[in-house]
């Protein structure tokens, strides 16, 4: 009896580290809000939707108006991510508004948004409130050059080269050839954020316009400034991605040949959409681009522990451990550029962090100022979320037995001191013994 239940208990524990492991393996296992149109949605835009699910990520599909819909309760966020596949809503439903989506994002929330020309306020206000502007209602972007062969002819089934895309393959993956099929409208970004990333734009005869009118002003959007994909990484890590064409995450483009309608232009019998829209998912849901800091120790050279306090001119070694985020485990991060800086107010020391087995060292003489300073790592690099480690250290001046007994460049003064001791010794004995002789009558 007692080997049986040794034997189910082990059986249990077996299980038990097994499951772990599988959950520490999956670093998608975040609940997902979907939002729709209408559920048809979810049939023609299946293989993207299931590229999420198979990743571990939790879908809760619903119609942009239910009435049920809840982003936020008791000051709690029910989801970690929101995908918004309803560009023509007009007004969501339940608790959510457009409020409460940035409260969301404020909140360390990840949203992926796909418009259409059919777009609604709600989305173009999303836009607004991120420096995104979407062009008006029932526009496109249309390019004269650069359309698919089954364009009906209006020019606005777009065939983007892959040489528009962001050179960041954290955010965009692996380089192809493949071009990107489009059909949607058109976006500029806000010129004074700095925050906005250009993904995708139009080729430099594109532009925004409806496309049964005649151009009769200026419009939204011309050449490179049409943004068909844009993102956002706020300053809190959170990213969002918008996109003007709903149809990119379908079924039928991901399927899709594509072939440019000028003459003598290559065919593909697939576009990019797919490998562009998973490498982009998983940008946007944080499975690519997340860092993190590991151990950070620093004392000086030859010894293992930090001092109470430094002492200016003290040889010092810090090293920190980075970690990336890479298919569910955390393994080191690879990077050339890193920098520590060692500041008080200012920097005084800005030196590269150079790699160490599996982590990153400096040794650097700290200079002869005295007072609270910090080693400082602070990387910022486009892909990849804000990575910030400060430590406080005090530095000391020299206590009055560590300086220095004689100062070479003090030798003239001794020399001095010396000779006119030697003088006045000299002068003393030539005085006393000197007699004066005496004069004679």
């Amino acid at each position: 009896m007692a080997t049986l239940t040794f034997g189910l208990l082990g059986n249990n524990v077996i299980l038990l580290v097994s499951l772990a492991s599988m959950l520490q393996c999956v670093s998608a296992d975040g609940k997902t809000l979907v939002l729709l149109d209408n559920l048809n949605i979810r049939d023609t835009h299946s293989i993207f939707f299931r590229s999420l699910a198979d990743r571990g990520f939790d879908l809760t599909f619903k119609t942009a108006d239910d009435p049920s819909l809840s982003l936020i309760k008791y000051g709690q966020f029910l989801y970690d991510h929101l995908i918004i596949f309803s560009p023509s809503v007009e007004d969501f439903g339940g608790n959510i508004n457009v409020e409460t989506i940035t409260s969301f994002i404020d909140g360390g929330g990840n949203v992926l948004v796909a418009a259409s020309s059919d777009i609604g306020d709600p989305l173009r206000e999303l836009g607004s409130e991120c420096g995104i502007e979407f062009d008006e209602e029932k526009t496109a972007v249309i390019d004269h050059h650069n359309y698919d062969v089954s364009d009906p002819g209006e020019h606005t089934l777009i065939v983007a080269d892959p040489e528009n895309l962001l050179k960041a393959p954290t955010i965009v993956g692996k380089p192809t050839n493949k071009p990107i099929l489009f059909k949607g409208v058109g976006m500029v970004a806000d010129p004074d954020n700095p925050l906005v990333l250009d993904i995708l734009t139009g080729s430099s005869t594109s532009y925004s316009f409806f496309p049964d009118r005649p151009i009769s002003q200026y419009p939204h959007a011309v050449g490179k400034n049409t943004l068909l994909i844009a993102g956002l990484q706020a300053r809190n890590n959170a990213r969002v991605v918008f996109s003007g064409s709903l149809h990119f995450f379908s079924d039928a483009f991901f399927n899709s040949a594509v072939q440019k309608a000028t003459p003598g232009s290559q065919r593909h019998e697939q576009t990019g959409n797919m490998e562009l829209a998973e490498a982009l998912s998983r940008w946007v849901f944080k499975e690519a681009g997340v860092l993190r800091v590991g151990a950070v120790t620093h004392h000086p050279v030859g010894e293992t522990t930090p001092p109470a306090a430094y002492t200016v001119t003290d040889l010092v070694e810090y090293s920190i451990v980075i970690e990336m985020l890479s298919e569910g485990r955390w393994v080191p991060f690879d990077g050339d550029d890193i920098q520590l800086e060692f500041v008080r107010i200012d920097p005084f020391v800005r030196t590269y962090l150079k790699k160490n087995g599996g982590k990153y060292s400096v040794k650097f003489k700290l200079p002869d100022v005295y007072g609270v300073f910090q080693f400082k790592v602070d990387y910022n690099r486009l892909g990849y979320t804000h990575l910030y480690s400060s430590t406080q250290v005090s530095v000391r001046p020299l206590q009055h037995t560590q300086y220095e007994r004689f100062i070479p460049s003090a030798y003239p003064y001794y020399a001095s001191v010396f000779s006119m001791m030697a003088g006045l010794f000299v002068f003393s004995v030539v005085f006393l013994h000197m007699k004066e002789k005496e004069k004679s009558d």
